[in-house]
């Protein structure tokens, strides 16, 4: 587990990181969000005590990085957003030298590193120069450099920034293979998907702050309930001409034809304004349903849908991103 108590770090009269207090749960894929200039790598450096903190201070794998910073580095792996491989040593020389920098026992080291090159896929590039691979074979290898160690936690700065969207597929699997066996992942990107996809708690940090700290989905659920209820306000102060119709679109995809019937039927609730239907292999209609009563006229269209013999394979609405909750939360005092 990682805790952070008070973590402040100052600059002269810049104030960095400022009184940072948070929890993040062992065995987990935490990701760390923030603008450029929020405090995010400072932190990072605090953590994995490359820099000390100014107040306050921070356990890792229960050690305190100010009073047991070698105990902590050993409980640690790094993969830096830009390579630090040695580009004429092979893909083998460098994991053997980090390796060997941690005082690996030699009968144990090179079993570790054929174990751990295997289960990266990269050991078919064992003996090929560094300066000979692509992007993805060299984060493989930075990976494999951070993992020879046997660390408790895994930090992870921008890993798939300039890659391939086959190679982040991945490199995906293997962060979540990773975790599973038990490594926590702390996951700094700016790829909002890749952070909603992988991660279980998302903290954003801001001018120095943490301004949220929670699951993807809470963080997306609160920012849905704020817009909605920023709208209703919005909504009651105009004049009941000029009202706007505020809406939520709703996607379904159905496997076969719909009825012009259920079609009509749908387009007939009080609360759908509009509807749209194409077909080619699939169908895929979009309502847009009363933003103030979509929860309920949502339940009815999908039911009107099921009654009407409409196989269902996905649906989807335009509620609010991890993107819209990164936005808002890091635009709030902007001029």
């Amino acid at each position: 587990m990682i805790e952070t108590k008070g973590l402040t770090k100052s600059y002269d009269d810049f104030l960095a990181v400022d009184t940072l207090d948070m929890k993040i749960r062992n065995k987990s894929i935490f990701g760390f969000l923030g603008p450029n200039g929020a405090g995010k790598t400072t932190t990072i450096k605090m953590l994995t005590c490359l820099i000390k903190p100014t107040f306050g201070t921070a356990t890792v794998s229960g050690y305190d990085i100010k009073k047991e910073p070698n105990n902590v580095r050993n409980k640690i792996g790094m993969v830096p957003q830009l390579v630090s491989l040695y580009k004429d040593l092979t893909a083998r020389e460098n994991v053997s030298l980090c390796a060997d920098y941690y005082g690996i026992d030699k009968k144990i080291k090179e079993d570790r590193i054929d174990e751990l090159m295997e289960l990266l896929d990269i050991k078919y590039a064992e003996n090929k120069l560094v300066k000979q691979m692509s992007g993805g074979q060299k984060q493989k290898v930075s990976v494999v450099a951070s993992l020879v160690h046997s660390p408790d936690i895994l930090f992870l700065d921008e890993p798939t920034i300039g890659l391939d969207p086959t190679t982040k597929t991945v490199l995906w699997d293997l962060i979540q293979e990773l975790n599973d066996e038990g490594h926590t992942i702390i996951l700094c990107s700016h790829d909002m998907y890749e952070v909603d996809k992988l991660c279980e708690t998302v903290g954003i940090m801001n001018k120095g702050r943490l301004v949220a700290f929670n699951t993807p989905q809470i963080l997306k659920d609160n920012l849905m309930k704020e817009n909605e209820s920023i709208a209703k306000n919005q909504l009651n102060d105009t004049i009941e001409d000029n009202k706007p119709k505020l809406t939520t679109e709703l996607s379904i995809m159905v496997e076969n034809w719909l009825s012009d019937e259920i079609i009509e039927e749908i387009e007939n609730l009080p609360f759908v304004y509009s509807l749209r239907s194409s077909y080619d292999d699939e169908g895929r209609l979009t309502v847009d349903v009363d933003k103030f009563s979509h929860r309920d006229g949502i339940s009815k269209v999908i039911a009107i849908v099921l009654k009407g013999g409409g196989l269902i394979s996905s649906i989807s609405t335009n509620d609010p991103s991890l993107e819209d909750v990164f936005t808002n939360l890091t635009s709030k005092g902007m001029e």
